[in-house]
């Protein structure tokens, strides 16, 4: 007896199971102006990427993903966020959220920086820093801005006090002063403790933010020497000051004077070029006697026949030029060279020993 006849062909032939290699996208489908690689670059740029573990530190214990430091401004902000909810004023009755924009600062502000913390820990490629600031930085300020409101507050009140036998503060402004000056001691005074000070101990070195970096030195732009004007004309040696006096007054070509002498006259005159080729002799030498000096600021090319550093004022290496390429000195001070850099940077060479200038 024959059996069931299979027919097989590339439609109903058996395929293996589908894997996560299989469902990529396919590369000509792929946009290829945005990449993986050019993506999460971007997003390290912004983030600063995880943070990094330090393997020779000791193990930092806390509360789950939590240090100790990080729970207690939690704790500090969920008091300090329900108060704010009561009156702050004994007259109106107002609490913080309905009294102008005084909410901004006075919890606003801590709100963010805790949220911050807490999504510090919960995901570790979210967001860094603010601005130039850090997340303990920001919440330093936060906590320090925000005791300082409600410190005004209270002192507000203590004048009110003074001058109208009215204190207008509520327990509330109270309880918040305290509340945001216990977040600075955990912020601004943390590292100083050593418990909660364990958050700041063993983190790995990372470059500063570029605004955040001590300021670029500046350089005196050089001074270019101003051409010296031409003195004033003088009647060249020898010759009678009368003549040099005619041939100044001389009356415009093209006009005769009133007393001018007939044409069969004996007087002698001085022709004009003869006159003025002497008088201008004599500084025009000068003049180019003058501009045939150089500046001693004159910028040149230079090369280093090893690779040195270039320092800043206070010592601080900043670039390095080397026998590979050449720098640009834009003045020589003897004992070392000012150098620019291509991006802009200046700095002073002061090893020029075996300098080949060019």
């Amino acid at each position: 007896m024959e059996g069931p006849i299979i027919v097989t062909d590339e439609n109903n032939t058996p395929q293996p199971p589908e894997t996560d290699f299989d469902r990529r996208v396919p590369e000509a489908s792929a946009d290829p102006d945005v990449t993986f690689d050019l993506v999460g670059e971007a997003f390290a740029a912004l983030t600063d990427g995880p943070d990094a573990v330090d393997e020779t530190a000791p193990p930092q214990y806390g509360v789950g993903p939590f240090s100790v430091r990080e729970v207690a401004l939690g704790g500090i902000w969920v008091i300090a966020f329900i108060v704010s909810f009561f009156p702050i004023y004994n007259v109106g009755g107002s609490s913080v959220w309905t009294a102008g924009i005084d909410w901004v600062l006075t919890i606003g502000v801590p709100t963010v920086a805790v949220l911050l913390l807490l999504l510090r820990r919960l995901s570790p490629q979210g967001i860094r820093r603010v601005g130039s600031l850090g997340i303990d930085q920001f919440a330093s300020v936060a906590f320090t801005v925000s005791m300082v409101v409600w410190l005004g507050i209270l002192w507000a009140s203590f004048v009110s006090l003074a001058g109208q036998r009215l204190f207008y503060a509520t327990w509330v402004v109270w309880v918040e002063f305290i509340l945001m000056l216990a977040g600075v001691l955990l912020t601004v005074f943390a590292p100083l403790f050593p418990t909660i000070g364990e958050d700041f101990r063993h983190r790995r070195e990372v470059p500063a933010h570029r605004v955040a970096r001590p300021a670029r030195p500046i350089v005196a732009r050089p001074r270019t020497p101003r051409p010296q004007a031409a003195p004033a004309a003088t009647p060249p040696a020898g010759a009678p000051e009368s003549d040099f006096t005619a041939a100044d007054t001389a009356a415009p070509v093209g006009l005769a004077s009133e007393d001018a002498s007939p044409a069969g006259d004996t007087t002698q005159i001085t022709p004009l070029d003869t006159v003025a080729a002497g008088v201008v002799e004599e500084p025009v030498a000068e003049v180019a006697e003058t501009t045939s000096t150089p500046a001693a600021s004159q910028a040149f090319w230079a090369l280093a026949p090893v690779e040195r550093d270039v320092v800043d004022e206070n010592g601080t290496p900043i670039f390095t030029i080397g026998p590979t390429a050449w720098a640009l000195v834009i003045e020589d001070r003897v004992d070392r060279f000012v150098v620019r850099h291509e991006d802009g940077r200046i700095g002073y060479l002061t090893d020029v020993s075996g300098v080949t200038r060019g």
